[in-house]
């Protein structure tokens, strides 16, 4: 039922899926060759279903090639226990770069890895009851949900189901365990015969993200996923969720056939019917999705192309019951609780802002190295945000002090003093480990937002807080076309400008100017903010702002 076959050539990557869909390709063949430093084009792309990307560092590209491999943990709902932070530290001291990279799903990466030490790794990681199974590929990724306690009274039951769908939509090829646990290669029956239960041969045509959220407090971009829960509560209980559908920011420079989008309201479901309605959107994706071209193959396009009417029924007519009409919600903002926090069991939690998610030591900021200490010793839950932030969950109250202590002989405040608009921002990693990166992001952004912090202070708006976003590349990593100003790479050193999207995260942005040297960024943010300060309505917002006057004169 997949219905671009026939039509037109299927992509390359489809051919792979479909010749060997137990996922293993030549893996653990090339793994025992310690004399081959880098895997092949094809096992390239079947180590994204193991949560692996081969890269290679491209600072030294002028020398010549060094391969590198990033690897992605897969923690439904940013959820980890201190046991298994400290083995992550370890393994980013040992085996990687020495920084644990806080994705914006609530995972962590680890990047430079050579290829001699990637069994290990993972070998570690599955020790300490972690997985990278599916965190990359053309799969359902990290299903996502409110880490913090203090969101609502069900914010645990929330993430229970957020755990439950992860185990459930996860692909249930043998080669994970057969290469990485236990050493061996796969054989060749299983390798050409394998079919996932949920997936088929041919797994889905792009990549699949989920999320829970908790209203009114959008901490997870809820509408730019492909599948939404937003929880209804009634009566202080959980009624059920709105399921959203349709989401996505991925697109292409030049190709007006990719854009952002989204998602839908589609309707109102119970609890119980949550994993039948994941895999009903799932398996909708699967069959009607664009296997020839992969720039176009996201759950977007289809509801985008057939309509939302035509979604709801298909989806109806596989699970079986007809959705409720959707459920009132609204949001008030995006962002986490950072600082101290009492939790409604009398403890307390911790939000300590990181910035870009980069967890590193750094001259007078050792915030990894003071990070680990405080969770050996404490042993607090940790929770990764959507942001890229950390929470430190059921702190005692005695430890209250000593935690503190402990941070600030680091050089890390517990009061978090950074500007608001710093706090707000996220980068992407871009150079020199991303092979899609067009130009710098994470490595640039500081200076950037430094720069735009004195722009604020020269007109006397200190307290100003802009959402502000950088990617080197359009695919969206970092949820750039939600923010209120978004630089988003187009060449070495050349930048999209995007401006008004808003502090909820219900609106997209727009493309302001279209190829902006990055030395000219700041100079045309100020301009902006001048006349912001000039005509804005009261307390309104940057974004709102622009979508008031900015685009009102662009129409």
């Amino acid at each position: 039922m997949i219905a671009s076959e026939g039509a037109a050539k299927l992509s390359r990557n489809e051919g792979l899926k479909a010749n060997n869909p137990a996922l293993a390709g030549t893996i653990a063949e090339t793994l025992a060759n310690s004399a081959v430093e880098r895997f092949s084009e094809d096992d390239y792309e079947f180590l994204k279903f193991h949560g692996i990307y081969q890269q290679d560092d491209r600072d030294k590209r002028k020398i010549a090639k060094q391969f590198i491999l990033m690897v992605r943990t897969k923690f439904p709902g940013g959820v980890l226990s201190s046991k298994q932070y400290v083995v992550c530290d370890q393994i980013a001291t040992q085996y990687a770069n020495n920084t644990l990279r806080i994705t914006t799903r609530q995972d962590f990466q680890f990047h430079g890895i050579v290829k001699n030490n990637i069994r290990a790794t993972m070998r570690s990681l599955n020790e300490a009851l972690m997985s990278t199974i599916a965190a990359c590929g053309d799969v359902e990724r990290n299903v996502m949900a409110p880490p913090t306690p203090s969101t609502s009274p069900f914010v645990d039951e929330v993430l229970n189901e957020a755990k439950k769908l992860s185990d459930v939509l996860a692909p249930k090829t043998p080669a994970y365990h057969s290469i990485w646990l236990d050493g061996q290669e796969v054989d060749l029956n299983t390798k050409s015969s394998f079919v996932d239960p949920l997936y088929g041969r041919n797994y889905l045509p792009r990549k699949f993200k989920t999320a829970f959220v908790i209203p009114p407090l959008n901490d997870i971009d809820i509408f730019t996923n492909d599948l939404g829960f937003v929880a209804i509560a009634e009566d202080g209980r959980l009624a059920g969720y709105n399921l959203l559908a349709g989401g996505g920011l991925g697109m292409s420079h030049g190709n007006a056939a990719t854009f952002p989008r989204l998602a839908d309201v589609i309707g109102f479901l119970r609890a119980d019917g949550l994993e039948a309605a994941a895999k009903a959107v799932i398996t909708i994706h699967r069959d009607f999705g664009d296997r020839t071209n992969r720039k176009h193959a996201r759950l977007k396009y289809v509801i985008a192309e057939r309509g939302v009417d035509w979604f709801r029924k298909e989806l109806e007519q596989r699970v079986g019951f007809a959705l409720e009409p959707a459920r009132p919600f609204e949001f008030s903002k995006q962002g986490d609780a950072l600082g101290w926090h009492q939790q409604s069991n009398g403890n307390y939690f911790l939000g300590l802002f990181v910035e870009n998610g980069r967890v590193r030591d750094a001259e007078g900021y050792q915030l990894k190295t003071g990070l680990r200490r405080v969770i050996e010793r404490f042993q607090p839950e940790v929770r990764l945000t959507a942001t890229q932030n950390i929470l430190l969950v059921n702190i005692r109250p005695e430890h209250r002090a000593d935690i503190m202590q402990m941070l600030n002989e680091h050089g890390v405040s517990v009061h978090n003093p950074f500007s608001r608009t710093r706090i707000a921002s996220m980068a992407c990693p871009a150079l020199p480990t991303c092979g899609l990166a067009l130009a710098e992001s994470e490595r640039t952004m500081p200076d950037v937002l430094t720069k735009i912090e004195s722009v604020l202070s020269e007109l006397e708006m200190q307290q100003q807080e802009l959402i502000v976003r950088m990617t080197g590349c359009p695919n969206g990593c970092a949820r750039p076309y939600m923010a209120e100003i978004a630089f988003v790479g187009k060449a070495p050193n050349k930048y999209q400008i995007y401006l008004g999207g808003n502090e909820a995260g219900t609106r997209l942005n727009r493309l302001y100017k279209d190829s902006v040297k990055g030395e000219d960024l700041v100079p045309e943010v100020k301009a902006l903010l001048t006349r912001f300060k000039a005509e804005r309505q009261n307390e309104e917002r940057f974004g709102d702002f622009c979508e008031r006057v900015i685009w009102k004169e662009a129409s």
